[in-house]
């Protein structure tokens, strides 16, 4: 049996092949300066892969990357700012996710867009919002606003960004609260069908590939000084930001 025939049905081994490198490139991106690869990620597969499996095919692949990112960082993670987005996270998956659905997605990515800039670059938010209960609302609503456009990360990343100015606080505590998101997206996503069964032999190799892209992303991050890791990070959200802003109004 060779490689392509573990690949699902339409995807080839030479994109098969990009999509794995493209994981390296994405992990080693998001360890290094805490935000970007999984818009690199599924920016390569919108180009290859079946478009009803690229939101549930990028989420197991984010929640793999962003666990062995989690794990590798774990003596740095803001556990109380976990518990509170994943509370949210959970609430935000049974309960407004049926009702994100009924928004227009440009509305949806304005928005995100908007508030993304806000934090990056706005004054300082009220205290009340950079709580842990401001935290649970950040986890309900990206993660029933991520079931329909995927774009919530650097909500997610501005977000924490305000909570931490130590760039490996805001590298563990944002890989551990995108874990929580994407594995919610992932069991959604299986309770409403779709299987994951021929996709499995690639996704281990991208799992594979984000695992030595996270260890070397890592190694970069504890060589950047604190000064750069915070304008690469903003530069990076920034201009994920204004690309959403493009796809709004496109």
């Amino acid at each position: 049996m060779s490689l392509a025939d573990g690949l699902p049905a339409g995807l080839g081994m030479a994109d098969a092949l990009l999509i794995v490198c493209t994981n390296v490139i994405a992990s080693a991106l998001t360890s290094a300066l805490g935000i970007g690869g999984g818009t690199l990620l599924i920016a390569v597969m919108a180009g290859s892969v079946p478009p009803l499996a690229i939101v549930p095919v990028h989420g197991l692949a984010q929640l793999g990357n962003n666990l062995d990112r989690a794990w590798m960082t774990r003596r740095h993670l803001d556990r109380p700012a976990l518990r509170a987005f994943g509370l949210g996270a959970v609430g935000g998956a049974l309960l407004i996710a049926p009702l994100v659905v009924a928004l227009p997605p440009r509305l949806l990515q304005l928005l995100i867009a908007g508030f993304v800039l806000y934090l990056v670059w706005g004054p300082r938010l009220p205290g009340a919002l950079v709580s842990p209960r401001g935290l649970v609302l950040v986890g309900a609503l990206t993660t029933a606003v991520s079931m329909f456009v995927g774009a919530t990360g650097p909500l997610v990343a501005a977000f924490v960004h305000r909570l931490h100015a130590e760039r490996l606080r805001t590298v563990a505590t944002f890989a551990a609260c995108m874990s929580a998101q994407h594995g919610l997206k992932a069991l959604t996503f299986i309770g409403l069908g779709f299987s994951f069964t021929d996709w499995l032999p690639l996704l281990g190799v991208i799992l594979l590939a984000g695992l030595f892209g996270n260890w070397l992303g890592l190694r970069l991050l504890h060589r950047l000084p604190e000064a750069a890791f915070r304008a690469g990070f903003k530069m990076l959200v920034t201009a994920l930001a204004l690309r959403l802003l493009w796809q709004a109004v496109a």
